[in-house]
């Protein structure tokens, strides 16, 4: 039975992938929001977005605009007469300038403007939302994608090290005469095999820690494992129709067509308004000064204000605003055709994920009790070789099924976690708290 407790030895250190307590998720992630390029890149287009409401104030304000010249002349007169025909120079300064002060009283293009402003800045906190959620998403996939490539390395070491013992088990049940050859050759195929498994396992991991490194910036270094005893609560509330309801309502994507669809309607309008006039109030001040003419060099200052309406009528613009009008209906029924698409994905993936959640949990709870299961069938296989009612095969197949049904229920855990995630992102309400209640689940046991 020495094979046997090495066995058993070997496959409860599979929780011995899991390395000391290292970063967390929580502190992955909060790493991922300053250093990953594509969340800054969120960060700097909201703040971007954000200067779009100032901008459609700005319209509704008075302007006031300088304008001024300063000029030297000089002037050669020649007078061709009897008695006086010597050439004259003269030179004259003039320096004018004008301020032009213009208050906006009726132009329904810029109150119009002004609206599609506001709404554009909810649009822009909506994708912001949407790429605050979406590193959530990738920052906990990348996470736990590493683990599980680190579970799974750690799964092949194990089975290949149990595979060794039983290989060499055979090798000298041969060399006694009590099996043949064969259990030799298929415990050293089983070993050749593992072998090969481990190089693509190092290979996954090495590219997975990368993908993590990336988003990050730099190693994150040790990552904190996933404890084993942990029990995932079903979503609330349990109900698929709720979280549909809610993502078609509140899904940041919805939002987003949201404002894009109130931003095409009030860009018809505003086609609209090309046939309307405008009125303004309209004040000047200028101020001209200069120092003379050409006959008699005498100078003079001006002073002159003016304060009116200034009032502007289109006519005729070659059929210009009509196209435009019918340009901006086109774009207002496709974003309104937008929304609607938006809408049926996001009750879709609330949909998806809502299964995932829910037939992830029960997959997990079935496959705890394969594994259970598979540790029985192998110690009853190791057994039965022993005393000989069992072939080598039985064992070496035991021992695959156990490693491969590990494998899954941790494969399970991470997906049932991760569509946890995606659930609440198609509602529109993943935020940190969620993080933080998922990296209470890490740790050693």
């Amino acid at each position: 039975m020495r094979s046997l407790n090495f066995l058993f030895a070997a496959v409860s250190a599979l929780s011995l992938a899991a390395p000391a307590v290292g970063a967390d998720l929580l502190q992955v992630f909060r790493d991922a929001t300053a250093n990953d390029a594509v969340f800054s890149s969120a960060r700097a287009s909201l703040a971007a977005g954000r200067e779009r409401l100032p901008q459609g104030r700005a319209l509704m304000l008075p302007t006031l605009n300088f304008a001024g010249t300063s000029l030297e002349s000089n002037n050669h007169l020649l007078q061709r007469n009897p008695t006086n025909n010597f050439p004259q120079t003269r030179n004259f300064a003039s320096n004018i300038f004008t301020f032009t002060l213009t208050q906006p009283l009726f132009r329904p293009q810029n109150v119009l403007q002004l609206e599609q402003a506001e709404f554009q800045v909810a649009q822009a906190e909506s994708q912001f939302g949407q790429a605050f959620q979406d590193l959530v998403v990738r920052v906990s996939q990348a996470y736990f994608d590493v683990l599980n490539t680190q579970n799974n390395l750690a799964f092949i070491r194990a089975q290949k090290a149990a595979i060794t013992e039983q290989l060499a088990q055979a090798k000298r049940n041969f060399e006694v005469g009590t099996t043949t050859i064969t259990d030799t050759n298929e415990a050293q195929a089983r070993f050749d095999l593992s072998v090969s498994q481990e190089i693509a396992a190092q290979n996954d991991l090495e590219l997975r820690s990368q993908s993590l490194q990336e988003i990050l910036g730099k190693d994150p270094g040790i990552l904190t494992p996933l404890r084993s005893n942990f029990t995932m609560a079903p979503p609330q509330p349990n109900r698929m129709e709720d979280w549909v309801g809610a993502a078609q309502k509140s899904a940041y994507p919805v939002r987003i067509q949201e404002a894009a669809a109130e931003i095409a309607a009030r860009e018809v309008d505003r086609s609209r308004a090309g046939h309307k006039p405008t009125v303004d109030i309209v004040a000047t001040y200028a101020n001209s000064a200069t120092g003379g003419n050409t006959t008699s060099g005498v100078g003079a200052d001006i002073r002159t204000g003016t304060l009116g309406l200034q009032i502007a009528v289109p006519i005729f613009a070659g059929w210009s605003v009509d196209s435009r009008i019918r340009e901006s209906l086109a774009n207002l029924d496709r974003a309104r055709s937008d929304l609607e698409n938006s809408r049926r994905q996001a009750a879709l993936t609330a949909r998806q994920s809502f299964v995932g959640v829910t037939n992830g949990i029960a997959q997990v709870r079935a496959l705890e009790q394969a594994v259970t299961s598979s540790e029985t069938a192998l110690a009853s296989n190791k057994l039965g070789y022993e005393v000989g009612v069992r072939i080598n095969i039985d064992v070496l197949n035991s021992q695959q099924q156990l490693f491969s049904t590990k494998r899954d229920l941790a494969r399970a855990r991470y997906d049932a976690i991760m569509n946890g995630l995606r659930l609440k992102a198609a509602a529109g309400t993943l935020a940190e708290e969620d993080v933080e209640a998922v990296n209470r689940l890490l740790g050693n046991d």
